[in-house]
């Protein structure tokens, strides 16, 4: 209320990693490729990416059984180009880990169906919202509070508060593989759930 009065906007720039592994979590990454594919045909519009962020935090809520480990960070701003900066700054960091360098070469479609099948999975989901939103502004390194984080990121998505929506995803493309060394050396601050 107080805020209002004083008409400020509070902005919330949050990021979210996942780790999934198992023998099973590689179709997760022909989800993702389709939902990275319909977020570049949506040249930036809000509203689409909103849709895609959807689809992707019910299909990690769909696999929980494979969530191996998590962390978040981010940070509230009062200003809107600082808050923009800071989205900026979480892209690039994201976009140089290990393996998020998402190619969506045509030719990935003609690859054999042998290719060996990655038992692990980082998911870097980068958000910003107006407003506040205690179950993604707190600790979600455990499984029900990552749970509620994501049910959090679809509703923002349906109040109309998502700024900003940005997903990496490692590896970005079948065939490739994420070792446990390099999720180590990439990932430090994955904690386990």
């Amino acid at each position: 209320m107080f805020n209002k009065m004083m008409g400020r906007t509070r902005y919330v720039v949050a990021r979210l990693f996942l780790h999934l592994s198992g023998s099973d979590v590689a179709p997760i990454l022909g989800e993702l490729n389709r939902i990275a594919r319909d977020a570049i045909d949506a040249e930036g519009d809000i509203e689409a990416l909103g849709e895609g962020l959807v689809e992707l935090s019910e299909t990690l809520l769909r696999y929980d059984e494979y969530w191996t480990s998590a962390a978040n960070e981010g940070d509230v701003f009062w200003n809107e180009g600082e808050a923009g900066d800071y989205v900026n700054d979480l892209f690039s960091d994201s976009a140089a880990r290990y393996g998020a360098d998402l190619e969506l070469d045509s030719d990935d479609f003609d690859q054999p169906l042998s290719l060996p099948a990655t038992r692990n999975i980082i998911i870097m989901i980068t958000v910003a919202y107006e407003g506040e939103v205690p179950e993604l502004e707190t600790d979600l390194a455990n499984i029900q509070a990552l749970k509620e984080g994501l049910k959090a990121l679809i509703n923002l998505h349906y109040k109309h508060k998502l700024r900003a929506i940005q997903v990496h995803f490692s590896p970005a493309r079948l065939g490739d593989e994420l070792t446990n060394d390099q999720l180590l050396q990439y990932y430090p601050e994955l904690i386990p759930l």
